[in-house]
């Protein structure tokens, strides 16, 4: 028999069967409290994709006479991971910050003296707007390769107006040369230069007007710490943005900010960071519809303490888990990394991390096609190495991954 060719073999239906499946199906999303632990597993289970989406899931399928086979030899087969707060478009690099860090000064000093995100800055305004978006298709392969399927990717090193429209176009670019999914965000509110007020008024009068015209509908996002943008300037801007867009801040690094009631009281989709957040003010988020988004490679890397997910957990939040793929605090784009580190440090269960990992951060995002393996979803599916899926979060420093299906197509 002649086999099709190779474009028809590319559209043909997909059946992985064999596979330890992980559903995480379910109604309630954002998923919280014991629905986090909730994977949904067929043992033996098949799934079968077709123009682009699942077109079955069960112990059984019915098979179409064209379609491709997967053994997955008892391997677990999941959702692609979510990965919901990086900044992954960039230019240059921090490795002289990197020591300097390792040598125990604090990041807060380095941002201080003009490194850190200046620093980064500084090199992103030097850099084309096709050098920073073939530097970031580099990055979404990677991630690809890593089980990313979609990605979040902010601007905010640009500082001014033009390299931060710069930034987010070199960002579409990189996206409509991607099989997955990129969602742009706008952190307008990174850090400063000159005068606090003075910036913020820039940002509110000049910049926010074009990010409505030319990003109708993007998030707009904000950096609320020490030696960045306090809790007054980062409300002046949201209370402009609500208005036409959705609005996610980092809070809580360093030290507590005070920012988490002003967050729950605006409807912000996001409070990202957390490792510092008082106990209340973990209450407070978990009792609202606010994501907390925890990081834990920011405090792998660049010496600081671990979020309390597990409290905020316990309390009914809807956490998600991200990479914060960053060039000075969290150089990595691998999400079983971040799982790994948040079952370690951050007390989760290995289901709560797979499910803040894929299901919740596809919620936050705004998407309700993807995040669970069931009929009608969007194919992005991952098959592991492991026929048991705690080995994520026990195993650590390489790529669990065996495939990748994106948009239904083996990548």
């Amino acid at each position: 028999m002649t086999p099709p060719p190779a474009d028809s073999a590319a559209h043909a239906p997909l059946l992985i069967r064999n596979a330890r499946v992980l559903t995480l199906a379910g109604a309630q999303t954002p998923r919280r409290g014991a629905a986090l632990r909730e994977l949904g597993v067929i043992p033996q289970g098949e799934v079968l994709v077709a123009d682009g989406l699942i077109a079955a899931v069960g112990e059984k399928v019915d098979v179409p006479p064209d379609a491709r086979v997967i053994d997955a030899l008892g391997r677990v087969l999941m959702p692609g991971f979510v990965d919901c707060h990086t900044h992954a478009c960039w230019a240059g690099d921090r490795l002289d910050e990197w020591e300097r860090l390792m040598r125990g000064e604090s990041y807060e000093e380095i941002l201080r003296k003009g490194g850190a995100i200046h620093a980064t800055a500084r090199a992103v305004r030097e850099a084309t707007r096709n050098q920073l978006s073939a530097n970031l298709r580099a990055r979404l392969e990677e991630a690809l390769r890593g089980g990313t399927t979609t990605i979040e990717v902010k601007s905010g090193y640009g500082l001014t107006v033009e390299a931060e429209l710069k930034m987010l176009r070199a960002i579409q670019r990189a996206a409509g040369e991607w099989p997955g999914t990129v969602v742009p965000t706008a952190l307008i509110g990174h850090a400063f230069e000159g005068n606090l007020d003075d910036y913020v008024k820039l940002v509110v009068r000049d910049l926010l007007p074009e990010i409505i015209r030319e990003f109708p509908g993007i998030a707009v996002d904000a950096f609320c710490e020490p030696g960045a943008w306090t809790v007054e300037a980062c409300v002046k801007l949201f209370e402009k943005a609500r208005k036409r867009h959705p609005i996610r801040v980092h809070a809580d690094w360093w030290k507590p900010s005070g920012m988490i009631p002003e967050a729950v009281r605006m409807h912000a989709l996001s409070v990202d960071h957390l490792e510092s957040s008082t106990r209340a003010d973990l209450e407070l988020l978990a009792g609202s519809g606010t994501f907390g988004v925890v990081l834990p490679a920011t405090a792998f890397h660049a010496g600081g303490r671990f979020a309390s997910a597990a409290f905020f957990v316990d309390q009914g939040g809807a956490l998600a888990l991200a990479t914060n793929c960053n060039p000075g605090t969290a150089p990595t784009l691998s999400m079983p990394l971040v799982i790994a580190l948040a079952v370690r440090f951050c007390g989760l269960s290995p289901e709560e991390a797979i499910v803040a990992s894929t299901a919740n951060p596809a919620a936050l995002l705004g998407f309700s096609d993807r995040g669970t393996i069931e009929a009608g979803r969007r194919a992005d599916l991952i098959l592991l190495h492991h026929k048991d899926e705690r080995l994520l979060a026990h195993e650590f420093g390489g790529n669990p991954v065996a495939q990748v299906i994106c948009g239904g197509r083996l990548v």
